[in-house]
């Protein structure tokens, strides 16, 4: 066998062995979802939405602003079993980010809202008379093709 038809045979050899290079997936990778579940304390609904709709749509419509964020929701939970929050808030992220795109939003965030991380972290805790954060989920889209 010459060396032209040893190059092909080996070829074809590697084609058959490895059948996943040849075939391609029946998904791609899409967005990335983050659900936090909140559970409301007695008498604060109203101003838990105020918050919501003040500086939490703020950092929102500034991560849509910069490309990061796609579509954010807030979400009631009717009919409620045993355990579940209040409401979920939903944020629709392009990718994940990296460690310099996050403390490069950071800044902007802060500089938005003219409150460091620390000083940001604090309000979170007095936000605590308001609400309760009872879980988190990440989740990434599987599109179909």
């Amino acid at each position: 066998m010459n060396f032209k038809a040893s190059l092909c045979a080996a070829a074809a050899a590697l084609t058959l062995s490895f059948p996943a290079f040849a075939q391609e997936s029946s998904y791609t990778q899409g967005s990335v979802w983050f659900f936090s579940n909140i559970q409301i304390e007695p008498g604060q609904f109203e101003n838990y939405m105020d918050y919501l709709g003040a500086n939490w749509k703020k950092v929102q419509e500034l991560g849509k602003k910069e490309g990061i964020i796609l579509s954010y929701h807030v979400l009631s939970v009717n009919a409620q079993r045993n355990g579940e929050p209040d409401l979920i808030l939903a944020v629709e992220l392009k990718d994940y980010r990296t460690k310099a795109q996050g403390e490069a939003f950071q800044k902007k965030v802060e500089a938005l809202l003219a409150a460091d991380a620390r000083q940001q972290t604090s309000a979170s805790g007095q936000r605590g008379t308001m609400r309760k954060l009872v879980g988190n989920m990440e989740l990434q889209e599987l599109v179909l093709k």
